[in-house]
């Protein structure tokens, strides 16, 4: 029998794939912008989304287990599927139109639907409210770096 949280992690998994469908004259826009001076740990950027992944992930088991296969939990796994979708088309959908302005709009749309998902989660579980801390952490540090971007590459906006 499949596990719910074999499920979850190959949906996670899958919709996370997904974003790595970027040409390389798109992956050469966003390489060529500046960035600023403070941005110091791009490079750690992909472990720190991963670790978030794994985190919300981890949520959504914790939710699911707690009342598995009723309409609010599958409400729930739609919300976790609708987040994950928003945080994972910031890259494809900013390379693909050029523009910052919708990276930061997807950025904040991603923080908003994280913070519901938090609020909807809390009095089912504090666990899985709190596994959602590091992407409400780090979300508005990404967006804020991509809004940053817009002053310091105003052709991009």
């Amino acid at each position: 029998m499949i596990k719910s949280w074999m499920v979850i992690g190959g949906v996670t998994f899958l919709v996370a794939f997904a974003s790595s469908f970027v040409t390389p004259s798109e992956r050469q826009w966003f390489r060529r912008l500046q960035r600023p001076r403070w941005l110091t740990f791009e490079a750690a950027i992909p472990l720190i989304w991963t670790v978030i992944f794994i985190c919300g992930a981890w949520s959504a088991y914790i939710v699911w287990e707690h009342n598995p296969g009723t309409g609010t939990t599958w409400l729930m796994m739609g919300l976790y599927l609708l987040l994950e979708i928003f945080t994972i088309a910031y890259t494809p959908v900013m390379f693909r139109l050029r523009s910052l302005r919708i990276g930061t709009i997807i950025g904040g749309t991603g923080f908003i639907i994280c913070l519901l998902v938090t609020i909807a989660v809390l009095p089912i579980s504090i666990w899985a409210a709190l596994l959602l801390l590091p992407y409400l952490l780090w979300s508005p540090i990404g967006t804020y770096t991509t809004w940053e971007m817009i002053h310091l590459n105003p052709q991009d906006a």
